[in-house]
């Protein structure tokens, strides 16, 4: 028997298995070659093996949930205009008195980038960024290192903008 299986009739190493396991010297030719791996090294071979590159990400990617790109009503433009305008104000305000900048929460669309999604171009999500703002330039808006355009912004929030 080959461990707990019946070995065949007409089994082509019939004479290896007959052999058994082989036994060396302790210092022949063999073991000099092909030393046994220390138990510490071991380990790494029954380490996991990730055969499908790749695959725990694209399977996440699924399940983000995609939308499409809100339009924000008149009154909604007018009311974003008027708090980045004065936040425009309180960064010129804070630069010239040497003061902190002011700290926002913008609300922004994030165009779907992973093109193996039926979204791809066609939605996003939204997306929260909370930090300093740093400035207001043509058509963007620096939070921290994030440059993020007027067009993709929902909402702007922070300390002294009025709700509108």
């Amino acid at each position: 028997m080959i461990g707990e299986m019946k070995m065949p009739p007409a089994f082509p190493y019939l004479d290896v298995f007959l052999k058994g396991k082989p036994k060396h010297q302790k210092y022949d030719d063999f073991l000099r070659k092909h030393p046994p791996m220390p138990v510490s090294r071991r380990a790494k071979i029954f380490a996991p093996f990730n055969a499908l590159a790749g695959f725990d990400e694209a399977i996440a990617s699924k399940l983000v949930n995609y939308e499409r790109r809100r339009e924000l009503a008149e009154d909604e433009k007018e009311n974003l205009d008027r708090r980045l305008n004065l936040l425009q104000d309180r960064i010129r305000a804070a630069k010239h008195a040497g003061t902190t900048l002011p700290a926002v929460t913008v609300t922004y669309f994030c165009t779907c980038t992973d093109i193996n999604s039926k979204w791809y171009g066609l939605g996003g999500q939204y997306k929260d960024i909370t930090g300093i703002c740093r400035r207001i330039g043509m058509g963007y808006i620096t939070v921290d290192d994030a440059d993020i355009s007027f067009d993709d912004i929902l909402s702007v929030t922070g300390t002294g903008l009025s709700q509108g």
